[in-house]
């Protein structure tokens, strides 16, 4: 075994280094290697301080992890929602997202929580050493701090809504550590952290916006938004009060784009929208950030199924694809499904360039990179570097729509700004007369499934909700008991939240007990 041979070589060096004499061993042990770094002599000056949040950033491309074959980490927000579907099928832990047969044993479910809390470690350690480093500008050091928060108030976000109650860690631990096996903090607790960071973000300096792709202020008090809506909603169940607060966030971020049209804004159009050269701008308030060199967009899991839609050819992707249910439940003239122009596309070129051909079926544009993959006539770059969304202005408009409604029905800016995505998709809007309250909120629903599909946030609507959108009846399904039109498989209470995986249970005992049904 590696581990015995370890052992013998190094019994074998013990032995003669102490033959040499011990003043020269002592002398050897004491010393100190200056390239050694650890969190003690690591965290000393500003630099330091600004590559640490840099991989607190770099984290939070776990998503695009690999899921096994043809399957990436992301997917675990897409099978489960029943607006897509696979088509190679060889993926036994996306299967099984597909059929809701999923458990603590599932590969992404495993990659998400592992991911998740790797950024809560780094951004951790970033608020306990960055405070002490001197000399450092105070106005930087204050906007690293809350970038971190920002961060791992993003992270916790995405445990509570999955997992329920999770441990609550806020300093950084070692294996001796006195909390170093944590049991579940009642989701509560969880949200009461996520607001305070999010709080102290706010107030940290930072720019509305910013093009590097850094947390900005439009996409802290975005987030701040959607978590207020959250906790409004299921399991916390807040109602007003917190609808009144994500209606008051999001406002925010509305006013500042009336007044700065060109700095926070809807794209004209969707073309544009995936366009890597308006990564982190206008509409993009956050996003990850991708880059060949470093990592390449991960969503090539959307591409069709061996058909040759890019420089390379015919390709063994296509896992996550639109259900033929889901694509014609959009209304009639809805630009959103126009072959190439919208969000899907019914047809392509060869080998990204080439001639014209039919796809049979409808595929998901959103995320394909036309500059790398190739349009007509024109070869591509091979270099994906489109980001993917977070959070887009869409649906900040589509949030304080929703708030608003609930707080006391439709209001004109509410009406506005869930017209404003009609407009863009050409289409009729009623006039807002014709709503009632009950009415505007399934409108409000219906825009949210349209526009923000494979975006990785339908299926957290599904739960905030407890509603599902019904592809067949164009209305709204009791979350238990929907059956999804890609598996033909019905929600069941279970799916509310995921199972803690498997290889945490087995090595926190305090990880207990498993979320019901599992």
């Amino acid at each position: 075994m590696k581990y015995t041979r370890f052992y013998k070589a190094f019994s074998l060096l013990f032995a003669g280094a102490f033959m040499t004499g011990i003043s020269g061993c002592s002398d050897f042990l004491e010393e100190q290697d200056p390239s050694n770094l650890t969190p003690e002599s690591y965290y000393t000056i500003p630099d330091h301080a600004e590559a640490a949040l840099a991989a607190v950033y770099a984290d939070t491309r776990f998503i695009g992890g690999d899921g096994g074959i043809f399957s990436s980490t992301w997917q675990l927000l897409e099978a489960p929602t029943g607006t897509s579907t696979t088509e190679t099928a060889q993926n036994s832990d996306l299967n099984n997202l597909y059929g809701l047969v999923y458990d603590g044993r599932t590969q992404h479910i495993i990659n998400y929580w592992n991911g998740l809390y790797k950024v809560i470690a780094n951004a951790n350690l970033v608020l306990d050493k960055v405070p002490a480093i001197t000399p450092m500008d105070e106005g930087q050091k204050k906007k690293v701090l809350g970038e971190a928060r920002f961060l791992r108030a993003w992270a916790y976000f995405y445990l509570v809504r999955l997992w329920g109650d999770v441990p609550l860690i806020v300093l950084p631990q070692t294996a001796a550590s006195e909390n170093f096996r944590p049991s579940p903090a009642p989701k509560e607790s969880v949200y009461e952290l996520i607001v305070d960071d999010l709080k102290i973000a706010e107030a940290a300096g930072f720019p509305w916006t910013d093009i590097s792709g850094r947390a900005s202020l439009a996409a802290t008090k975005s987030l701040m938004a959607q978590v207020y809506l959250t906790m409004a909603g299921f399991p916390l169940s807040k109602g007003a009060s917190h609808y009144q607060l994500a209606a008051e966030k999001a406002e925010e971020v509305i006013s500042y784009s009336l007044s700065n049209p060109l700095s926070i804004n809807l794209f004209p159009n969707y073309v544009v929208m995936h366009d890597e050269k308006n990564d982190n701008r206008l509409e993009h308030i956050f996003m990850l950030q991708y880059n060949v060199v470093v990592a390449g967009n991960p969503m090539n899991n959307m591409y069709p199924n061996f058909k040759p839609v890019t420089f390379q050819g015919p390709s063994g992707t296509g896992s996550t694809v639109p259900t033929i249910e889901f694509y014609e439940s959009y209304e009639e003239g809805d630009l959103r499904t126009v072959d190439q122009k919208g969000y899907f596309y019914t047809s392509y070129y060869t080998n990204g360039s080439g001639a014209p051909f039919d796809l049979g079926a409808p595929y998901i544009f959103k995320h394909f990179n036309q500059t790398a993959n190739g349009t007509a006539g024109v070869p591509g770059s091979r270099n994906n570097n489109l980001n993917v969304p977070l959070i887009r202005f869409a649906e900040v408009l589509l949030i304080y729509a929703e708030a608003q409604n609930e707080i006391g029905g439709p209001t004109v800016l509410a009406y506005e700004s869930m017209k404003r995505i009609r407009d863009r998709a050409g289409l009729n809007t009623p006039a807002m007369g014709q709503y009632t309250k009950d009415t505007f909120r399934e409108a409000v629903w219906r825009e949210r499934w349209h526009e923000l599909c494979y975006e990785q946030i339908t299926w957290f609507d599904m739960l905030r909700l407890r509603k599902v959108y019904n592809e067949l009846t164009n209305g709204f399904d009791e979350f238990v008991g929907h059956v999804n039109q890609s598996s033909n498989e019905a929600l069941q209470a279970k799916h509310l939240l995921m199972p803690y995986p498997l290889p945490e249970t087995q090595n926190n005992p305090n990880l207990q007990p498993q979320n019901p049904g599992y």
